[in-house]
């Protein structure tokens, strides 16, 4: 993937320099052109490409020179995960109610589906928490971590909770277990290290779709049979499964793309070139890696059916008689699912998803008891 976005990136600012002489009348300002019918103007892109058409080759050199090297640099860290679509707010925040005991503290990118699990489960159990948006370009917030993905979860600022799977049960344990500590807790989610089919080193957590309790706490917890069990198998198919779907579908044409781009950049930490590399070059490269997503995954031609489908079988495993997977109340399959689909909103795949799919009493009732954090007894 990463290796798609650095040719697509290549082919880009290659383009510009071709026909810089020309004043730039091929595929790059055609695409710019469409781009401003379609989504409107930023006071920077303007400037560039004045300076384009007055300045000659010359500038036009230099500009296709930038977008090979500051956005090549700058977006390989933005589009090398194929989910993490990386809108960030300037300010940071302090959201829920109590904090159970032990301050915690966020690092993500906000519309990663992760990151967005993550902050599902603090709301609905009403647990205060800080958030550090991290830049997708330098990530100078998490300079300082060894692990170099988002989330991370900082408790009492010195225990490092990595992996949105193993935060979200790490907690939930603390939550029922006030007798142990998180950072004994943590223990029960060893880290291994292993390669995959493509070859990169990739590192999982043993366990981490297990609440570890008491077999009275289970119980509790767990008052039907097989509940657990159906439980953990959600939550593994929304990692598994769900999450793949999003790309492909946020990034599924060209338009969405760019629309998808530019709400990121809108919202995001970027400086003003950062940003317009980001849009534009960042919209196209992700739109053609959403395509190799496609393939990877084997989905439809049209991809919004695997999304609905994906989404009505959810729905049907709940069936008519359960407000949520859990019960009267949500579980962690449902905070899961909540999390992943939340992303979408705003853009055109989430309208679709609403319309074409049953998923919309479930999605409102999961709003509800996140704004209104049903889960803090």
């Amino acid at each position: 993937m990463a290796a798609a976005c650095t040719r697509a990136l290549c082919k880009v600012g290659g383009g510009i320099l071709e026909s810089a002489a020309a004043r730039l009348p091929g595929t790059v300002s055609s695409y710019l052109a469409g781009s401003r019918r379609a989504f409107g103007t930023g006071g920077y892109r303007s400037k560039l490409l004045s300076s384009l058409r007055t300045g000659g080759a010359g500038r036009g050199r230099v500009l296709g020179c930038a977008v090979l090297l500051g956005g090549g640099l700058g977006l390989y860290q933005t589009v090398k995960f194929r989910l993490q679509q990386h809108l960030a707010e300037d300010d940071t925040k302090v959201s829920g109610g109590r904090g159970g005991g032990v301050k915690l503290t966020l690092y993500q990118y906000k519309t990663c589906p992760f990151c967005s699990k993550v902050r599902a489960f603090l709301d609905y159990h009403g647990l205060q928490y800080e958030i550090v948006e991290v830049n997708p370009v330098m990530r100078k917030e998490i300079k300082w971590s060894v692990y170099r993905k988002v989330p991370i979860l900082m408790v009492d600022s010195d225990v490092q909770l990595n992996d949105s799977s193993v935060i979200i049960s790490s907690l939930k344990t603390y939550l029922m277990s006030k007798d142990k500590s998180v950072s004994d807790i943590i223990r029960c989610y060893p880290e291994m290290k292993s390669v995959n089919e493509r070859g990169k080193e990739v590192t999982e957590y043993s366990n981490k779709y297990w609440v570890m309790l008491g077999e009275g706490q289970a119980a509790a917890l767990y008052p039907d049979k097989d509940a657990q069990k159906e439980e953990i198998k959600w939550r593994q198919w929304a990692d598994d499964w769900l999450v793949h779907l999003i790309s492909p579908n946020v990034y599924r044409t060209s338009g969405e793309a760019l629309a998808s781009f530019d709400y990121i950049v809108r919202e995001g930490k970027f400086g003003t070139y950062e940003g317009f590399f980001a849009k534009y070059v960042g919209a196209t490269a992700m739109f053609l890696i959403a395509k190799r997503l496609k393939s990877r995954h084997k989905l439809q031609d049209d991809v919004r059916q695997d999304l609905y489908k994906a989404v009505n079988d959810w729905v049907s495993a709940i069936g008519k008689k359960r407000k949520f997977m859990g019960g009267a109340r949500p579980n962690l399959a449902d905070l899961a699912v909540f999390g992943v689909l939340r992303v979408m909103e705003g853009l055109q795949a989430f309208d679709d998803m609403m319309e074409n799919t049953k998923v919309k009493p479930w999605y409102g009732r999961m709003e509800q008891a996140s704004l209104n954090h049903e889960g803090r007894e």
